[in-house]
């Protein structure tokens, strides 16, 4: 009887183990892909704004875009949600911010570290006021980008130590998705034009 009850424990305790490490990485991805381009435009595509709708209202209610995917280790689907009211106004201001920012990105005064943030490369050409404007902008986008893989996590119940791996996940889109001539960090922090 011992010896049965042991067994059950154990079996018990395994399997709340195993539900509760499950990170759905091919739907955050999916999810980045989609963002980047959203905010950012693809490679070579420049930030084209969609216009509204004449009976836009900004404080309706939107319905929620998720990102589907089937897993090899799970059956069954999940939803990434990416459209909450806090996740929509993080992606209104990273969208916005980029038209500020994509002249320093050609100058190449502006890279993408190897992080998916950006960095000042250089302030070359830059007077005073530019310097100021290219920090704050800085400032501004990563405060931004951390804050929206901090609620893309909040929204779909993913553990704060799954943070860096969908900050990660979206650094690597943020390269992938930087146009030609941008400069971008390696992972030995050297800068490289794409």
């Amino acid at each position: 009887m011992l010896k049965r009850t042991f067994f059950v424990l154990v079996f018990v305790i395994s399997a709340c183990v195993t539900v509760n490490i499950y990170f759905p990485a091919a739907a955050v991805e999916r999810a980045a892909e989609q963002i980047v381009k959203e905010t950012w435009g693809g490679p070579g595509e420049p930030n084209k704004a969609l216009p509204k709708p004449q009976s836009y209202n900004p404080l309706a209610p939107m319905p929620a875009v998720s990102v589907k995917f089937a897993s090899e280790a799970h059956a069954q689907e999940a939803d990434i949600n990416v459209s909450n009211p806090a996740i929509r106004a993080l992606k209104d201001s990273i969208k916005q911010r980029s038209s500020a920012i994509k002249p320093y990105m050609d100058r190449g005064n502006i890279g993408i570290g190897q992080d998916g943030l950006l960095r000042i490369r250089t302030t070359d050409g830059l007077n005073l006021k530019e310097r100021a404007e290219a920090q704050q902008l800085v400032e501004a986008e990563n405060r931004d980008r951390e804050a929206l893989y901090a609620e893309i996590a909040k929204a779909n119940n993913i553990s704060q130590e799954n943070i860096p791996k969908i900050k990660s996940i979206f650094a690597k889109t943020w390269i992938e998705q930087a146009q030609p001539g941008w400069w971008i960090q390696d992972s030995q922090g050297n800068w490289k034009k794409k």
